[in-house]
C-alpha cells in the first residue's frame, strides 16, 4: 500500500519541501502538490516593478517547470482540512495523507481597513500582487510632486524590510527623475521603530534621515480617507498624503480558518522549532502560514524547508522531530538602483556587522550599503528559479551562523 504526503501550496516553501522529499524518499511514497493555479510568482521582485526596474512578465513562470519528476501536481481549490481524518478536499477530490506540509501562504486583504477600497487604486495603491504593483507604476510615473506616504495597516505583514526598501527606492526615483526636491516621503508604521529589530532600525532610521525620509512610529490605522486625502490612526492622529502607498491587514488562507485550524487570523500555530502544528500529528507549516514570531519572507520559507523535510523523514524512521529552527532570516534591503544592504537574524540575535556567508572574505556586508549587496540581490533570482527551488542545497545551513559577524 502506498504512502502518502500531500502539501498545500505550490510556493516557495511547498516547492522546496516537495522536491527535496521526492529526492529522498523511494517510489512507494506518493507525493501531491496542490495549488489553485499554475502561475509561479518571484514575490522579491514586485518591489522593482513600480520603478521600472522589472516588470510583471518576468516575474512570473509555471509551477509545474519547477516540480520535479515523480510528484503529482494537482491544480485544484483546496476547500477544507480535516486533521481527524487525516483528508484534504478539494473542489474536484479528496486526499488522504500520511504527512501534510501546509504552505497555503498569506495575502492583503485591503477590505478588511476601513475606507481603503473606496480608494483603491485612486489615491491608495500597493506593490503586494501583479496588478497593484503594475498600477502603482504607472501612477508614480505621472506623480509630479506632494506628499508620498507609505503605510503599514498592522501586523503581522510579509517581508518587514519592504516598505523601508521602498521609501529608499522613492526617494532614488524622484531624484532620477529631477522631481525630489518637490516631494516629502514618510513612513508611517505600527512598530515602535522602522523596523522589528533595534540595532537595524537604528541603521535604517539613520539612513532614512539622510535621505530625508521621515519616520512615524507606533501608528495603528484605524481609516483610510481617500476624499480628504489622509489616514487616521486608532489614538486619533492623522497623516495627509497625495499618494498613499499601502500594506493593508495581512490574513492567511481563508481554508485555514474555514478548516478551523487557525489562530484567528488565518494562520497556523505552529512549534517554533520543529515546525509541526502545535495543535496536529502529522502536520507540519512552512512560509507564511506559520505563526512563528520570524519575518513572512522567502529566505525564512528556505531555511525552514530544510528543518520541515529533516524532521518529516525522522517521523517516517520513527524517530521524534528536532527542535532544530531558530528563526533565521536573511534579507537584501535596497538602497537604490546600484546599491543594497544585507542582514542575517534570528529569533535571539539581532542583525550585526559583519561579512557573510564567509567570515571576512563576504563577499556580501551586513547592516553596510554596498554595490556588491546590490549585485547580490540580483543574482539571487536565477540562483531562486535554478537552484533553491529544485531543494538544491547551497552549504548553507537553515540556522544562523556567527563566523563572521561583529558582537559587541
Amino acid at each position: 500500500m502506498s504512502k502518502k504526503i500531500v502539501v498545500l501550496g505550490a510556493g516557495t516553501g511547498g516547492t522546496i519541501v516537495a522536491n527535496n522529499l521526492r529526492r529522498h524518499l523511494p517510489a512507494d511514497w506518493e507525493i501531491t502538490i496542490i495549488d489553485r493555479d499554475d502561475d509561479h510568482l518571484y514575490q522579491p521582485g514586485l518591489l522593482f516593478v513600480p520603478f521600472g526596474l522589472s516588470s510583471t512578465k518576468k516575474l512570473v513562470k509555471s509551477r509545474k517547470k519547477y516540480i520535479i519528476p515523480g510528484i503529482n501536481f494537482v491544480i485544484d481549490e483546496i476547500t477544507r482540512i480535516d486533521p481527524e481524518k487525516q483528508q484534504v478536499t478539494t473542489k474536484n477530490h479528496t486526499f488522504n495523507y500520511d504527512f501534510l506540509v501546509i504552505s497555503t501562504g498569506c495575502r492583503i486583504a485591503p477590505e478588511e481597513n476601513d475606507g481603503l477600497l473606496d480608494t483603491w487604486n485612486k489615491t491608495a495603491f500597493s506593490f503586494y500582487y501583479l496588478d497593484a504593483a503594475e498600477q502603482l507604476r504607472k501612477k508614480l510615473k505621472e506623480f509630479d510632486g506632494g506628499k508620498i506616504v507609505m503605510n503599514v495597516a498592522e501586523l503581522p505583514f510579509k517581508c518587514p524590510v519592504a516598505p523601508i526598501e521602498f521609501v529608499f527606492l522613492t526617494d532614488w526615483y524622484l531624484k532620477s527623475r529631477g522631481i525630489r526636491n518637490k516631494c516629502e516621503i514618510e513612513y508611517v508604521t505600527p512598530l515602535p521603530g522602522a523596523f522589528t529589530k533595534p540595532k537595524a532600525s537604528a541603521v535604517f532610521t539613520e539612513s532614512a534621515k539622510e535621505k530625508n525620509v521621515k519616520i512615524t512610529t507606533g501608528f495603528e490605522l484605524n481609516m483610510v480617507n481617500g476624499k480628504e486625502k489622509y489616514i487616521e490612526s486608532v489614538q486619533g492622529d492623522k497623516v495627509n498624503y497625495d499618494l498613499l502607498v499601502i500594506v493593508p491587514t495581512t490574513i492567511g488562507d481563508k481554508v485555514i480558518s474555514d478548516s478551523g485550524i487557525d489562530d484567528g487570523i488565518g494562520y497556523v500555530p505552529t512549534h517554533h522549532n520543529t515546525l509541526k502544528a502545535l495543535k496536529h500529528e502529522r502536520i507540519y507549516v512552512i512560509g507564511d502560514a506559520t505563526n512563528v514570531p520570524t519575518s513572512k519572507a522567502g529566505s525564512v520559507a528556505h531555511y525552514e524547508a530544510d528543518v520541515v523535510v529533516f524532521n518529516i523523514m525522522a517521523e517516517i524512521h520513527g524517530v521524534k522531530p528536532e527542535e532544530i529552527y531558530d528563526g533565521h532570516s536573511t534579507c537584501f534591503i535596497v538602497y537604490s538602483k546600484g546599491t543594497s544592504s544585507l542582514i542575517d537574524f534570528n529569533y535571539r540575535i539581532e542583525p550585526l556587522p559583519g561579512k557573510y556567508p564567509m567570515p571576512k572574505l563576504g563577499p556580501f556586508t551586513l547592516l553596510h550599503e554596498t554595490k556588491m549587496n546590490w549585485y547580490g540581490k540580483l543574482g539571487f533570482e536565477p540562483l531562486y528559479w535554478n537552484v533553491l527551488l529544485a531543494g538544491r542545497h547551497l552549504g548553507a545551513p537553515p540556522t544562523l551562523v556567527m563566523a563572521g559577524k561583529h558582537v559587541g
